[in-house]
């Protein structure tokens, strides 16, 4: 069971995960900016505010768009910002010091279209670089939120810590073409996740050797946000785990081994990503079995 969940983890990273900036080669462009039958995708925080207006894209950006995508004059290409914002427009300008994007059509501001899940893990005592890649696949997979958990073994975590795990995620967002960045929340103790819990109609808590996750979702309605709560190293004391289920969250077992922190995370968020995508009623599903066939 763990290895399977270990595969769809891994699989739905790479399933939903478009070109990356450093995966395009000149090979995958041409002077439209388009590869594989739609618009490449650039990122900058700030996007013209009507049709017509003109942008600055310096720094990283700017070294993506003419030396990776390798843009030019009048190449056609969408602008996001993290934020939902995305706008289709052209290079208008190149020099020394940047690229001018002038927008073809007026901003639009897309909708996440996927179950929103708020993560709340215990991992500040997790060392060499394992935060960094918990926050980055959360990232990848489509998390909403990431919420450092604090509990009796995790205890703390560094201003510092946060920072570079805020950089982590605007890269991946960024890596990823994320339309909506994954949001890092300030800590919180368990005594204030209790409430979060109370209030959400779909809470999972990893336990290990609880019921398997997938025998549970097979009775569950999808809900458009959910919970996830994840232990620390040494997991949760029994009174903190025996008041995160009386506040309602559901255990969920992830197979016969003690898994990391990290590896508990994706597992469970993998899972319930591909969960709440599935095709949700017959219609549906009789959509998804034509567009197969066909």
């Amino acid at each position: 069971m763990t290895i399977l969940l270990l595969f769809l983890a891994f699989s739905h990273v790479f399933a939903r995960r478009q070109p990356a900036f450093h995966d395009v080669t000149p090979m995958d462009t041409h002077h439209e900016g388009w590869s594989r039958g739609v618009l490449l995708k650039s990122y900058d925080r700030v996007l013209p505010s009507t049709k017509g207006g003109v942008v600055r894209v310096k720094g990283d950006e700017f070294w993506h768009m003419t030396r990776v995508l390798r843009l030019g004059i009048n190449d056609r290409i969408e602008l996001f910002n993290g934020k939902g914002g995305l706008v289709e427009g052209r290079i208008e300008k190149i020099d020394r010091a940047g690229v001018d994007f002038e927008a073809l059509e007026n901003p639009k501001l897309v909708s996440p279209q996927t179950t929103q899940w708020h993560i709340f893990a215990a991992f500040s005592t997790l060392k060499g670089g394992r935060a960094d890649w918990l926050v980055e696949k959360c990232t990848e997979l489509g998390a909403s939120s990431v919420t450092p958990l604090l509990t009796e073994r995790s205890n703390s975590i560094s201003e510092n810590r946060v920072d570079r795990l805020q950089r982590v995620i605007l890269a991946a967002a960024k890596q990823c073409q994320r339309l909506h960045e994954m949001i890092l929340k300030p800590p919180i103790v368990v005594g204030e996740l209790l409430p979060i819990v109370a209030q959400s109609r779909s809470s999972f808590v990893a336990v290990a050797e609880a019921t398997p996750v997938f025998n549970t979702l097979s009775f569950l309605k999808k809900e458009p946000t959910g919970v996830i709560i994840i232990g620390p190293e040494g997991d949760f004391t029994e009174k903190e785990l025996n008041s995160i289920k009386e506040a309602g969250a559901i255990a969920a077992g992830l197979g016969p081994h003690r898994l990391r922190v990290e590896t508990a995370t994706v597992a469970l968020v993998s899972t319930l990503m591909l969960w709440a995508d599935s095709p949700r009623n017959s219609q549906q599903l009789t959509a998804l079995q034509a567009s197969l066939c066909s």
